[in-house]
């Protein structure tokens, strides 16, 4: 468990980092920032932004952040719906999971409920509709960190916590591709991205294991292992990358495909298990080889991407940071509740209705993601930049939510039982 702490404080350190440096001086020399974020790399490029003007793709750094560093990270959080949902021992797996992800459904309905609700109450509903998907989101790893300090490592509401957050992301993942497409949809060059998934599955992971068929050292798969290793993957990642851009939807999700392609191991560990980066599997040594340069990828991400002034706090900062801080509990608890009590699917032992009502304030954080979705929902300019400010705002989130764990007095009782325990 230490290093998940580990690894996620790093993420978070790193992620906050950027953001902060993003804020200052983005209202210290504005001109100087922006320059930077839309600086152009390559005009005429076949990957990049597509210009109006000249009708040429333009790779700016922002398109290189967002739209394609990015990408690894949407591959990682792929991996671990991936591996929850398929493979044994995956938390999203049977009765379990049901209330979980029954809380989801409010966690995600309860903010676009509010958002919109807002919106049409300040008149600013034809203006700042299209970024209802932008308060569903919850920043998995902001959000675990501050359930470790309001539940403490061992509380069954943590594990609860991660499951939310996980089917939250592969909601968040499905909306993105449906409802925030990057350009002119063109879903013919999808097949693009499906002829590379299946013939990366078939050449490298297929066909190895049926020419081992009967032999017990599986030379040909230890041989593509040890000798191939990643670039299959990597080849048919970009190629499917590729297909994705052209298809109009957002090239960040452009690696997803290729996640299950991967040979994998049978069982599930739990999400950024440490016990994972002992597991020779291919996926799991890709992912822990990747978490470096993610941490890099997201410090960029948050240094080009929260520069906002201050001056561009309106309406629509209070609207997204109200659908997180008051939507998400609402839904989270309401459906939770009723999936635990109404249907009588229970929660996990030791977990009671008020940690479920703090769970969802600690859900609140929507940060990352939602400071990406605020990215493509919004063209630049002021609603976008007072909707990532909202997004910022949403980490103080995490004030509230250690608050009400004060006054709900939750995960105490579980702690004391787990000190007692670990002293007899």
């Amino acid at each position: 468990m230490h290093k998940v702490w580990s690894f996620v404080s790093r993420y978070s350190v790193l992620l906050i980092a950027g953001a902060g440096v993003a804020l200052v001086w983005a209202n210290v020399a504005p001109e100087s920032y922006h320059h930077l974020v839309h600086l152009p790399l390559l005009t005429g490029s076949p990957v990049g932004a597509m210009d109006a003007a000249t009708g040429q793709r333009v790779l700016t750094l922002h398109y290189l952040i967002n739209d394609m560093a990015m990408a690894f990270f949407f591959a990682l959080a792929g991996k671990e719906v991936w591996e929850a949902v398929a493979l044994r021992g995956g938390p999203l797996r049977g009765k379990k999971a049901l209330t979980p992800l029954i809380a989801t459904l409010g966690g995600m309905a309860g903010p676009v409920a509010v958002y919109l609700g807002l919106a049409a109450a300040f008149g600013l509903f034809g203006q700042i509709a299209h970024g209802w998907a932008i308060p569903t989101a919850t920043d998995i790893a902001f959000s675990y960190l501050v359930g470790r300090i309001v539940f403490g490592a061992g509380h069954p509401a943590i594990g609860f916590l991660l499951l939310l957050a996980i089917a939250d992301d592969a909601g968040g993942l499905i909306i993105l591709a449906i409802f925030y497409p990057s350009g002119d949809l063109a879903p013919a060059w999808l097949l693009l991205s499906l002829v590379a998934a299946f013939g990366v599955w078939g050449l490298a992971n297929r066909l190895p294991r049926r020419l081992d068929a009967g032999r017990a050292d599986r030379p040909v798969s230890s041989w593509v292992r040890d000798r191939l290793g990643f670039w299959p993957y990597l080849i048919a990642g970009a190629i499917s990358w590729y297909g994705f851009q052209q298809a109009g939807i957002h090239p960040a999700l452009g690696l997803l495909p290729i996640v299950p392609t991967i040979p994998h191991a049978d069982t599930d560990f739990g999400v950024f298990a440490a016990g994972e980066s002992h597991r020779p599997d291919l996926l799991n040594r890709i992912e822990h080889a990747l978490k470096p340069p993610v941490e890099g990828v997201l410090f960029l991400f948050g240094l080009l991407n929260a520069g906002v002034e201050f001056g561009a706090i309106s309406a629509p900062t209070w609207i997204v940071l109200a659908a997180l801080v008051i939507g998400k509990p609402m839904g989270i608890f309401a459906m939770g509740a009723f999936a635990a009590r109404g249907l009588r699917l229970g929660l996990p032992e030791g977990m009671t209705l008020r940690d479920l009502f703090v769970l969802g304030c600690v859900a609140a954080i929507g940060f990352t993601v939602a400071l990406f979705v605020a990215s493509v929902a919004f063209a630049p300019g002021a609603v976008q930049d007072a909707a990532k400010m909202g997004a910022l705002f949403s980490l103080g989130a995490s004030v509230i939510a250690i608050s009400a764990g004060r006054v709900l007095r939750v995960g105490r009782e579980t702690r004391f039982k787990t000190e007692t325990a670990g002293m007899g």
